[in-house]
């Protein structure tokens, strides 16, 4: 019944978008080659799914499938007490060993490069939320050989001499003090996350012996506890529903920061105080929205007293925020002392066209 149901609803609403004219199949231009190589039939077809009805559908499907099965799609799974997690972080990929050398050799490969121009390089692994918060993934799977991924791809760096932290003690220990590193409803570390891992990168930048620069003072000024709409729950396609046919909604702790610049010494001042580079940050993140997220930034200045380029990218996977970032006139021309490139786990073994070779014309 409901089949038949959409497919007369679909049929009637397409119909009467032709008959008004909002909805146009055929394209403007025509021609033997158009329509050989398909580019005919191609716009029809978008066109149909841009139709009212079949652009709602999905939507409904979704919603649908979630109040009747619990069902949240491909990308989301759902674990103990409202819990979602991301479907990615749980994939057991065919090449992810080979994936993972992979990307250790091309690390090393940039490490190299960025060695040459008297450039550090700090990696900065985040594991799982599936990892730190297992307790709650209830009749979710997460394969054994998962157990020494984050791991392996850390001594495989430092096996090499790549300055790596991995945050998953620092995380882990935080859980044990009673703090929720992860956000139930969304992909990424709470507040309270963000810090600890903040504190953990600016521990080991301070080993680096690196003077961080320019010099700010961060502070928080306002903090309020208020709903945080989860990602996890727009990526299951249910965020249209009524808040209380949604998974539990979830209160986090939002801080407010104000940073104020730290004068510099009159008499240290240099050449690249006269030409406006002294103000520039000599640390550069790279990474995904998890530097983008949850105030990690504002937390990592606070635990520095300075300034931090933030060029992460959301999605950025591998190495979307890298390849953008070293072909970028802000790399050629003012180039940073440290680099910090932030991973997530999940991200260590999939499939290589899932991101570009860095290297590729970046040098």
């Amino acid at each position: 019944m409901c089949f038949s149901l959409f497919l007369i609803g679909g049929i009637v609403t397409t119909g009467y978008a032709l008959v008004s004219q909002n909805l146009n199949l055929i394209p403007k231009e025509i021609s033997w080659s158009t329509f050989l190589n398909g580019d005919v039939s191609s716009g029809i077809a978008k066109s149909l799914a841009n139709a009212p009805f079949p652009d709602n559908a999905a939507k409904f499907e979704r919603g649908l499938s979630w109040l009747v099965t619990r069902d949240l799609g491909p990308r989301v799974r759902e674990g103990k007490n409202d819990w979602l997690f991301l479907n990615d972080e749980l994939v057991v990929h065919q090449g992810r060993v080979l994936n993972a050398e992979s990307r250790v050799k091309e690390i090393i490969e940039v490490g190299h490069q960025l060695a040459n121009q008297g450039i550090e390089l700090l990696i900065v692994l985040v594991p799982d939320k599936s990892r730190i918060e297992s307790e709650y993934l209830g009749s979710q799977y997460r394969a054994t050989v998962f157990s020494t991924r984050v791991n392996d791809f850390e001594k495989q760096l430092t096996h090499n001499e790549i300055h790596v932290i991995n945050l998953t003690g620092a995380l882990n220990s935080a859980k044990q003090g009673g703090i929720t590193p992860f956000l139930r409803t969304d992909t990424h570390w709470s507040e309270p996350g963000a810090e600890i891992a903040a504190k953990a990168v600016a521990k080991s930048i301070q080993s680096l012996k690196i003077t961080p620069s320019p010099a700010q003072s961060t502070q928080i000024v306002a903090q309020v506890d208020k709903i945080r709409p989860g990602d996890l729950v727009k990526l299951a396609g249910i965020d249209w529903l009524p808040t209380r046919l949604q998974p539990a909604p979830e209160s986090a702790r939002y801080n407010s920061f104000k940073s104020v610049p730290i004068p510099s010494n009159e008499k240290s001042k240099s050449m690249d105080d006269l030409f406006g580079d002294a103000n520039l940050p000599n640390i550069a993140l790279i990474g995904t929205s998890f530097s983008r997220t949850s105030e990690f930034i504002p937390y990592l200045e606070m635990q520095l007293d300075a300034k931090i380029g933030n060029f992460a990218l959301d999605g950025g996977d591998f190495s979307g925020a890298a390849t953008a970032y070293f072909t970028s006139p802000a790399f050629k021309d003012t180039p940073p002392k440290l680099i910090i490139w932030e991973i997530p786990e999940r991200v260590l073994e999939m499939d290589r066209n899932h991101d570009e070779k860095i290297l590729k014309g970046s040098f």
